[in-house]
């Protein structure tokens, strides 16, 4: 079993500072670089499902989040508004007002339809420091979010495309649903006041499970009441922590309030204004809580693609440390991530075990370096045995690039 809290510290990943305050932590060097890759992968997927990305402010006017129905709804969990000369600002809890007046600020024809915009973008919660904890509970999050503005005949077919690419990213990074959850208002929560829209709203989230999955043949799912967003019912994919401990990590919500709040329209192959849905989605939820889970799953031995450092390259001696830092060079050059461990960090022995987490070791002693070799050896204790440095690093940038589990696949 596995606490990300203590091994985000053991490697030296995050950590947090009683000055800068609760809930906030901080990314050192390696975990900086799990996060930006995260973060990269995220985008790339989004691009390809034909998201376009955008960047707004983390702050707005209470006014936004009073249209919104934020500040009637969730203002329990919001930071104070700050006052700024006559008008009050206040740090954002959602990013969906945002993109809301994002789309209102340029007219659009149903032939622009759907319009998913997306963004990697900083919300905070004003969590009592009593339920703070690591990564998973914290007061400044990043959230991979997305709002795909449709009509109402594409808001299901979005909406289960959006599943699919959170399945996608799951096969990706290693990581297992444990269920799906229709969220569903309960008794005496804040909600709009609205039973038309949730009834719609709920009826196109059933139909949109019942026809995910393989082959269409629907998901699986438990409905809950008490756990919908304020605005409307969602679908929340639940995953597992290793004490068993369980936690939403993505989401997919049809908003019908949204729209009518900010008076969005798009123009109808009639000519005439109509109301578009708006999807909301992601896929990651936020980074923190996904880099705590993937360090729990994989115990902080991270897959080749994702792990801070793939190539921890050993020289047996002082006099192979040139040869060693020449093959740094040629891996940095393929793009990969390595470094030196040389006789100055220790034995041979202690080099090793604390690469012990790195995907390969190379180890260089006189006759590899003669021989522009490195002798392999694999997180897994296998030991491929001497093989040429190009070959090697031929072999972590395809394993990188195809994000595969599977270090030294047979030939």
């Amino acid at each position: 079993m596995h606490d990300h809290r203590k091994l985000g510290r053991e490697l030296d990943l995050f950590d947090t500072d009683p000055l800068m305050g609760a809930g906030l932590p901080y990314w050192l060097p390696d975990g900086a670089i799990v996060r930006h890759i995260l973060e990269e992968y995220v985008r790339e997927a989004e691009r390809a499902a034909g998201y376009r990305h955008v960047y707004s402010p983390v702050l707005g006017k209470r006014d936004l989040y009073e249209i919104s129905g934020h500040w009637d709804h969730y203002r329990e969990d919001m930071f104070p508004p700050m006052d700024l000369g006559a008008e009050q600002v206040v740090l954002r809890p959602g990013l969906c007002p945002h993109h809301a007046l994002i789309y209102r600020s340029r007219s659009h024809s149903y032939r622009e339809l759907p319009l998913r915009i997306a963004e990697l973008g900083g919300m905070y919660r004003a969590e009592l420091s009593g339920v703070l904890g690591g990564l998973t509970r914290v007061r400044a999050i990043h959230l991979n979010d997305a709002h795909i503005f449709c009509t109402l005949d594409q808001a299901v077919e979005e909406a289960r495309a959006a599943l699919a690419l959170i399945a996608r990213a799951y096969a990706d990074l290693g990581i297992r649903a444990s269920r799906y959850r229709l969220s569903l208002p309960g008794e005496g929560g804040k909600y709009v006041a609205d039973p038309r829209l949730w009834r719609r709203a709920t009826a196109l989230l059933r139909e949109v499970l019942d026809s995910s999955g393989i082959d269409g043949s629907g998901i699986d799912y438990e409905a809950a009441e008490g756990e919908a967003a304020f605005y409307g019912p969602k679908i929340d994919v639940q995953i597992t922590d290793p004490t068993g401990r369980e936690s939403t990590l993505s989401t997919v919500q049809i908003d019908f309030h949204q729209p009518e709040r900010f008076d969005l329209h798009y123009i109808g192959p009639d000519g005439a204004k109509h109301r578009p849905v708006m999807v909301h989605r992601s896929v990651i939820g936020s980074v923190e809580r996904a880099v705590a889970h993937l360090l729990e799953e994989h115990g902080g031995a991270f897959p080749t693609w994702l792990a801070p450092v793939q190539l921890a390259v050993l020289p047996i001696a002082q006099a192979q440390e040139e040869r060693a830092h020449e093959v740094v060079r040629r891996a940095v050059a393929r793009g990969l991530r390595a470094e030196v461990l040389g006789p100055g960090d220790g034995t041979l022995g202690a080099r090793v075990r604390a690469a012990r987490l790195v995907p390969y070791q190379a180890v260089i002693g006189d006759r590899e370096a003669d021989a522009g070799l490195a002798a392999v050896r694999l997180r897994d204790g296998r030991r491929p045995g001497a093989v040429p440095v190009a070959e090697l690093l031929e072999r972590i940038a395809a394993r990188a690039a195809d994000r595969g589990a599977e270090l030294w696949p047979a030939a």
